[in-house]
C-alpha cells in the first residue's frame, strides 16, 4: 500500500511549508488526485487520518478533489473529459489522444494558521 509513503512525503511537504510560513499549524490540506494516478483515495484518506498525529496536521481537515481524465484529441483538435475508461475521442472516435490532466496528485492548497 504506497498511499502511507505519499503521505508520509505529503506531512513533509505539508511541515516545509508551514515553516516557510512561520505558521504554528495547519488546519486544512487540499490534494487533487487523478483518476490515473494510482492512488486509492479512500485509503489515503486513511492513511493521512492516521500519520497525522502529533504533527504540524494534527487538527487539519483533509480535503480531497477528485480529477477525471482529461485528453486532447491529435486527429480533431477536442480536448474532452472522459467519463469511462474508454479512450476514444468523444467527438471523433479517434484513439489517437494525449493525456492532459487526470494522471497526477497534486497538493493544492493549505491553510495555516
Amino acid at each position: 500500500m504506497h498511499e502511507y509513503s505519499i503521505v508520509q512525503s505529503l506531512l513533509d511537504l505539508c511541515e516545509e511549508n508551514a515553516k516557510n510560513n512561520d505558521a504554528q499549524k495547519i488546519t486544512k490540506v487540499v490534494v487533487k488526485i487523478g483518476k490515473l494516478s494510482g492512488v486509492e483515495p479512500h485509503l489515503l484518506e486513511i492513511a493521512f487520518e492516521t500519520f497525522k498525529e502529533g504533527t504540524i496536521c494534527s487538527q487539519s481537515v483533509f480535503e480531497m478533489i477528485h480529477q477525471d481524465v482529461v485528453v486532447h484529441c491529435q486527429s480533431c483538435s477536442a480536448e474532452s473529459t472522459l467519463k469511462k475508461n474508454e479512450f476514444l475521442c468523444p467527438r471523433c472516435e479517434s484513439t489517437a489522444l494525449n493525456i492532459i490532466d487526470g494522471e497526477e496528485m497534486y497538493l493544492m492548497r493549505l491553510e495555516m494558521a
